[in-house]
């Protein structure tokens, strides 16, 4: 019965990785990117002021050189995304609190990850190569996760782009 039990733990936090790597690729393909090349939608800071400053700066994004939630720029607006995340998943903690943790576990590596690959681009092309490539590369219509290219290699969204240095 014990080893059922630690099996069952064990279940519930692999697939709360793959659940939050799954959300990770759908927000970004078809909310940040999709909704977000609306000017006029709450989602445009990720195409419009995240993607033009990595354009600009090669992959640098200074909005992240200090966690300033006064200022409404693009690293407040992820963390008011990503605290929205947490609270909507507090209700489930009570039934698959090893799944939930999982989710948040991938939640605080989304931002460490992040943060850290556009305040230092050469870790970025090391370390997440998938990112970089995203917003350095040709096609801006792949490499949707951040953390762990999973979902990437699963939907065949991983593209590897050899021209990016």
């Amino acid at each position: 019965m014990k080893t059922l039990y630690m099996l069952i733990l064990i279940v519930q936090f692999v697939l709360g990785l793959l659940y939050a790597n799954a959300g990770e690729w759908g927000m970004h393909k078809y909310i940040l990117h999709g909704l977000g090349k609306n000017r006029h939608s709450f989602w445009a800071y990720h195409w419009y002021e995240h993607h033009a400053v990595c354009a600009k700066h090669a992959m640098l994004d200074p909005g992240y050189q200090t966690i300033n939630l006064s200022t409404w720029n693009t690293q407040s607006k992820e963390l008011v995304v990503l605290a929205g995340i947490v609270i909507m998943h507090v209700p489930m903690g009570w039934f698959y609190p090893i799944f939930v943790s999982a989710v948040y576990v991938s939640l605080a590596l989304y931002y460490y990850k992040h943060r850290k690959a556009h305040l230092d681009p050469v870790w970025a092309r090391t370390h997440l190569r998938w990112h970089y490539e995203h917003h350095l590369g040709s096609n801006y219509s792949a490499n949707w996760c951040v953390t762990w290219p999973w979902c990437d290699y699963l939907l065949g969204t991983r593209v590897k782009n050899t021209t990016v240095e």
